[in-house]
């Protein structure tokens, strides 16, 4: 009997990981989704409400240090795996003055707003 009942346990046990795949979960997106085309705005020497108009606010405020931002997006599929791209951006006396992260740097980046062709 008791062979019996350790049997039905670790039989019961292992149907949930085959239910597990069974259970429809969402797609979660957090954070802010950038495309290259945005970020294909950015010049150096853009005024931090420059910045904001083109990209949005960053999720989270850097509590010590307001001359760097972070952009980040996650999206936790349901199935598959997690995908995440990132965007820092670097301000000296509220301009912008470097970019690093997953996106490109724009070709006209360090060509200045005001001399930036219409």
């Amino acid at each position: 009997m008791r062979r019996f009942a350790i049997f039905a346990a670790v039989a019961m046990l292992s149907a949930c990981s085959v239910l597990d795949k069974m259970v429809y979960r969402i797609d979660i997106p957090q954070g802010n989704y950038l495309e290259q085309r945005d970020v294909d705005q950015l010049r150096k020497g853009m005024n931090k409400e420059q910045v904001k108009y083109v990209l949005g606010q960053p999720v989270a405020d850097n509590a010590f240090d307001n001359d760097r931002w972070m952009y980040v997006y996650q999206n936790n599929p349901n199935r598959g795996d997690i995908y995440r791209k990132e965007l820092v951006l670097n301000f000296d006396q509220g301009r912008l003055v470097s970019m690093s992260g997953d996106f490109d740097k724009p070709a006209q980046f360090d060509t200045p707003l005001e001399q930036a062709a219409p």
